[in-house]
């Protein structure tokens, strides 16, 4: 595919699938003689795995290591490799699991500020009748 396919697909701007590709953070699979990108389905994939991530409020090399952890779990097989591996993630998780809590929470109050909102609306609409 190309990055203007890509771009629709996954709901991203041209410039931030370039701009990931340059800090080889999602690197298109193939260019051709042209210099035109070319994306795999595993790329986009990748691309839509980034994106996903991004509302987790980490940088981009924390989000390139996270991506290159999953991966090497994808494959790790050496008992040696799952122990750090592992850890790795489980400290990923804990901050997604944060920030799930933390949306929440923000999540709670905006619909107790909604009630509120409708309640005050509503008293007011009964006044003016």
């Amino acid at each position: 595919m190309r990055i203007g396919e890509v771009s629709d697909r996954v709901g991203l701007s041209l410039r931030t699938i370039r701009h990931w590709g340059e800090i080889g953070l999602v690197v298109p699979s193939d260019r051709s003689p042209g210099g035109f990108r070319f994306y795999s389905e595993a790329d986009v994939a990748k691309l839509e795995l980034v994106k996903a991530l991004r509302p987790l409020e980490l940088s981009l090399d924390q989000i390139r290591e996270l991506v290159e952890t999953m991966d090497a779990a994808a494959v790790a097989a050496d008992p040696d490799e799952v122990g750090p591996i592992a850890a790795r993630l489980a400290m990923y998780r804990a901050l997604a699991e944060s920030r799930v809590e933390t949306l929440r929470a923000q999540i709670q109050g905006l619909e107790r500020l909604s009630r509120e909102m409708r309640t005050i609306e509503g008293d007011a609409r009964h006044r003016a009748r």
